[in-house]
């Protein structure tokens, strides 16, 4: 009986054994494939997630919250990706291009202006009013084509140049060699290249002759772009060694011109009153193309004296002259100040 029942235990002691053996080894096999079947578990679930989402919200051809239209910018785009991204919100892109198109008519072309300065050979100041009128002229909203007559020197050549150049204006100098008794004579010649040069390269513009003493008012250029053929003002002479001031120019109504200020009246010898050089401008296609403008296409003395042929056609017909400013032609936009000949030093 006791060999019995110890064969019994030892026997139920073995079943434990396996059982527990048998359980130990399931759930160790199933324990080490655990983590590749809970990994792939979780990504099937993410992808059948992603699926679901992405079939549900429509695909996006671009980032519609940051796209803004530009032309620019879009036919980069076409250049490199063969098709430019469309607009998520076409109807807030509408507001912008009408704005666009709305700018760019009211932007207006300007006029060019041709600003001709003559510098006389003994004008122991032209450096420093050379100078000062390129400060004035850098303020004026371009275009604006200034040119620049001076007699050639080797002394000034470099210096002019380099001054030139360092202003940032469309400028053109033109050189000559003659020599000159008179200063009225040499001023003339001047120019007369100036306006050889305009007819040459037909320049089209509104050519006004701006000596180094002028003082101007920057109103002044915006009001002479408006002429169509000619254009006066008023003019007041300065001089520093005298305290008065005198104007000369038209007397006008609104744009027409009635009359003239004069230093000098003379009837007997002068029928026409003279006219300042500086205080007219007028369309340079007359050089170039005068039967635009009613006048014969050939006039003798017109190649040799263009300054002489476009004083006369100023005087011909005061029906063409156009007062500036045209709201109020007394007004006074133009000054020329007259240094004087001799400095006294006080001891």
């Amino acid at each position: 009986m006791g060999s019995l029942e110890r064969s019994k235990k030892k026997t139920q002691i073995w079943k434990k054994a396996v059982i527990h053996f048998s359980l130990c080894f399931v759930m160790g096999f199933f324990t080490g494939f655990a983590p590749a079947g809970k990994a792939s578990l979780f990504s099937n679930f993410e992808t059948t997630a992603s699926t679901t989402s992405k079939s549900q919200i429509p695909p996006q051809t671009f980032e519609n919250s940051t796209y803004t239209p530009n032309s620019l910018v879009d036919k980069a785009l076409v250049t490199s990706q063969g098709q430019a991204p469309a607009p998520s919100e076409s109807r807030e892109a509408e507001p912008e291009n009408r704005s666009l198109s709305e700018t760019e008519e009211e932007v207006t072309p300007r006029g060019l202006v041709i600003v001709v300065t003559p510098v006389m050979t003994k004008d122991r100041y032209k450096n420093v009013l050379l100078r000062r009128m390129a400060n004035t002229l850098r303020l004026v909203p371009p275009p604006l084509l200034w040119i620049v007559v001076e007699k050639h020197s080797e002394a000034d050549v470099n210096s002019s140049s380099t001054m030139l150049r360092k202003t940032g204006l469309m400028y053109r100098r033109i050189v000559f060699k003659e020599n000159f008794t008179s200063s009225e004579s040499e001023l003339d010649h001047q120019r007369n290249l100036a306006l050889r040069h305009i007819e040459h390269h037909k320049l089209s513009g509104i050519v006004h002759f701006a000596g180094l003493n002028n003082i101007y008012d920057l109103e002044f250029f915006d009001e002479i772009r408006d002429i169509e053929v000619f254009g006066t003002w008023p003019m007041a002479l300065l001089s520093a060694n005298r305290k008065r001031v005198i104007v000369e120019g038209p007397v006008c109504e609104s744009s027409q011109v009635l009359g003239w200020h004069l230093r000098k009246i003379n009837n007997e010898t002068e029928t026409k009153p003279p006219v300042h050089i500086s205080s007219f401008a007028f369309n340079s296609s007359i050089l170039w193309d005068p039967e635009r403008w009613g006048r014969p296409s050939s006039v003798e003395g017109t190649k040799q004296d263009s300054i002489k042929y476009v004083k006369q056609v100023v005087l011909e017909d005061d029906t063409k002259l156009k007062g500036l400013p045209a709201q109020d032609c007394s007004k006074v936009m133009l000054w020329r100040l007259n240094f004087p000949t001799r400095t006294r030093f006080s001891t």
